[in-house]
């Protein structure tokens, strides 16, 4: 039977928050004042971090919560908040009773935005409802819909990425250069994932290729420095000719490039000579 909280006067009851960063990291903290232990993860005590009122409705409208809490633990940074390390990370909000361990969840979702100020920073927490507000019909377009290497496209990203060292950065015009890679051309439109220095795990869009070098959407700051490692997925223009041609896997294309347009009935045919 599950544990009843809040029906004696007295508990040993404290909140958790247990949040998952998309790179995989998982942190725990606690408002008691040392740390527990729960489920194989370790709790920190955060006393600062404080939830707001937790709202939760039985019909298909949104529910809602807000953390608050000060910069002043280490597992939270403001240049990991800035960096967006923890945007679209799963959370859990909950009681635990800190002398026996029982422990009930109390709110599912994700970090919707977050707003800093000062030494203190502000999460908006997004219920499971909020994925009710897509749109699951797709729309219509000439090019394809699905993420490359997605599960609508069917591709492995294994297959298309590949670890290089950086030779060389170009900070101001937000460039780089690898080694190792022959044919850097097939990275434009892809994607970049550090995997060394203080960035590791975060990833950004490749721009664009100019020459040799690879313009990526987002440099860090700091720069990477020559020799950091990362790891390069090939990009997608998503047109049936290069899902065809280049992937062999226009039986995955999710696009309607000889679909009709809008302005098909008032196109007039060209004049005659």
């Amino acid at each position: 039977m599950s544990r009843v909280f809040f029906r004696d006067e007295l508990e040993g009851v404290a909140t958790f928050w247990r949040i998952e960063r998309r790179d995989g990291v998982a942190l725990g903290f606690t408002s008691h004042d040392r740390a527990l232990w729960l489920d194989g993860l370790e709790y920190r005590a955060a006393p600062g971090m404080v939830p707001t009122a937790i709202s939760r409705r039985a019909d298909l409208s949104r529910d809602s919560a807000e953390i608050e809490a000060a910069l002043t633990h280490d597992a939270i940074t403001a240049s990991d908040l800035e960096s967006g390390r923890f945007d679209g990370a799963r959370i859990v909000v909950g009681v635990v009773d800190w002398e026996t361990g029982d422990h009930a969840a109390l709110y599912h979702g994700s970090i919707g935005g977050i707003a800093s100020e000062g030494t203190r920073f502000s999460a908006e927490l997004r219920s499971a409802k909020h994925d009710l507000l897509r749109d699951v019909v797709p729309r219509t377009s000439p090019t394809c819909r699905a993420a490359f290497c997605g599960p609508q496209c069917g591709l492995s990203a294994a297959r298309f990425s590949q670890e290089a060292a950086i030779a060389s950065v170009d900070a101001d015009g937000e460039a780089l250069t690898v080694e190792g890679i022959a044919d850097v051309g097939r990275y434009a439109l892809g994607r970049l994932r550090w995997i060394d220095g203080a960035h590791a795990g975060l990833w950004t869009e490749v721009a664009a290729v100019q020459g040799d070098s690879l313009v990526v959407r987002v440099m860090p700051d700091p720069p990477p420095a020559p020799g950091d490692r990362v790891i390069l997925c090939e990009g997608c223009d998503h047109t049936l000719a290069t899902c065809a041609t280049r992937f062999g896997n226009a039986v995955n294309f999710r696009g309607e490039p000889f679909l009709p347009g809008n302005d098909q009935l008032v196109r007039r045919p060209p004049a005659s000579g």
